[in-house]
């Protein structure tokens, strides 16, 4: 089994095992094993906007495979280093679900659309380059009450999303009639036959978290979707369009959806979820610096999210989205052992590699959204559950604040989720600020405890941070 306790390095951390190489074969396994846990939450990201969108099959593929192209790249200037970016620790890096409010914001928007997405994930990722050493002031500004308040609301937020893959798509459909479109009640949203599947998935997965060991137990969402999938299968419940089509290898060319456009408020909209995922990557390399033995200094985490910053960019030139450094890989190498930044470089391999298969991304694309369901509740409830955790961190006790900033954060955030059409009669300029319950809260979550409590001085504030992150592990 691959995930021991066992470490080449011994069992106290050291640095020296963070640059330790393995034998081929042992790095290509334990690479793979990174790649299977964070497979399903890398491609949510594309099947959850370009669902949102209204994309086609193909379009959706070719996200799947942008995506996991870009997060190889991505990965491998982490764990490798490339002059002044790459934190060069075992980091894995994917798609931020943080974003997933702001770019749905903006693609609906008829005037923005995709172009609007990716000019303002570059303009963003070129922020967080330039934004990557002021971090250690920044990141009082962020305590564990904003960023477990903000992540809650995250997965508060995406849960409509899960709720409505289960059910089977939207419960309203767009159609044209004598030349306009109409939105019209979906007759399959809550199809008994779906809710059951999605409950199927749902159950495997508990099943999984509860008696698997390991890898499996790791791994429980991408094997729950893959059950769901067999069901489905069975009952003929998928359809596989343009499958056959497909070519076996492709190269994904940038640009692919267009030259960028860059607006000022989706740029802002953008540029908030960046702050809140180098806030995320900062905790993240504090935690692998706890575990790994390496000691985190200001330039190496400067050079760590540098390379966030120009992951994204490279997500807005390459057809996809914002990148960070994903946790459930971080609590990997803590459950392994295997510190070696160069398994992280090899799993970046193999994200590259499945990228140049186009029919792999057809198949993905092809799981039926009520399979995504049942594995999406756990995966939003996930999220949640972090924030969660995180807000553990409060002393509401000896700060009686807290309460307030949590309260009125996540129900300003929530008014986009509950009730979408609360500001429509706001200038549409305002759209991608007003429209994502995300940007709302967190913009709200970061004033109210200003207001309240200030900012944290800079050695605070890092200690709160890796603290909250290893813990999480």
């Amino acid at each position: 089994m691959l995930t021991t306790h066992t470490t080449d390095a011994g069992d106290n951390p050291s640095s020296d095992a963070v640059d330790q190489k393995i034998p081929l074969p042992r790095c290509a396994a334990l690479g793979l094993q990174h790649v299977l846990v964070m497979y399903a939450g890398t491609v949510a990201v594309p099947l959850i906007v370009g669902g949102a969108l209204g994309l086609s099959k193909a379009d959706i593929a070719f996200l799947i495979n942008a995506d996991l192209l870009a997060a190889g790249i991505a990965t491998l200037i982490q764990a490798l280093g490339l002059w002044g970016f790459g934190v060069r620790m075992p980091v894995m890096m994917g798609v931020t679900f943080a974003a997933v409010g702001p770019m749905i914001a903006i693609g609906i928007n008829p005037s923005l659309g995709l172009p609007a997405i990716y000019g303002a994930t570059i303009a963003a990722g070129i922020f967080g380059m330039l934004v990557a050493p002021l971090m250690g002031r920044l990141l009082g500004v962020f305590p564990p009450l904003v960023t477990g308040t903000v992540i809650t609301l995250i997965g508060i937020s995406l849960m409509g999303v899960a709720i409505n893959w289960a059910a089977g798509g939207q419960p309203t459909v767009g159609r044209v009639i004598d030349g306009m479109s109409h939105a019209t009640a979906n007759p399959d949203y809550g199809d008994p036959a779906k809710l059951a599947i999605a409950a199927f998935v749902l159950l495997v997965v508990l099943a999984i978290t509860r008696f698997g060991k390991g890898l499996i137990a790791n791994i429980a969402i991408l094997l729950g979707i893959v059950a769901g999938v067999c069901v489905s299968l069975a009952f003929g419940l998928m359809q596989f369009d343009g499958l056959a089509e497909a070519n076996w290898v492709a190269l994904t060319t940038p640009l692919h959806f267009g030259m960028p456009r860059f607006e000022f408020t989706a740029i802002v909209s953008m540029c908030i979820v960046m702050l809140i995922t180098l806030v995320e990557s900062t905790g993240m390399f504090l935690a692998l610096s706890a575990i790994t033995g390496r000691r985190m200094t200001p330039e190496l985490l400067t050079r760590g999210l540098r390379a966030d910053g120009l992951g994204t960019v490279l997500g807005g030139v390459f057809n996809t989205f914002p990148y960070t450094s994903f946790s459930q890989n971080v609590g990997l190498v803590t459950v392994t052992g295997v510190r070696s930044r160069y398994v992280a470089a090899m799993s970046g391999l193999f994200l590259i590699l499945l990228a140049l298969l186009p029919k792999v991304a057809h198949l993905v694309a092809s799981v039926p959204s009520f399979v995504l369901g049942g594995a999406g509740i756990v995966m939003f409830g996930m999220v949640a559950a972090t924030g969660v955790r995180i807000l553990g961190a409060v002393d509401f006790a000896k700060n009686r604040h807290a309460l307030y900033v949590i309260a009125i954060s996540i129900g300003l955030g929530l008014i986009p989720t509950l009730s979408p059409n609360f500001f429509q009669h706001l200038p549409a300029w305002m759209h991608p600020l007003t429209h994502s319950g995300i940007v709302l809260g967190t913009c709200a979550a970061v004033l109210l405890n200003l207001f309240y409590h200030g900012v944290l001085s800079k050695d605070r504030a890092f200690a709160l941070a890796a603290s909250t992150s290893h813990g999480s592990e």
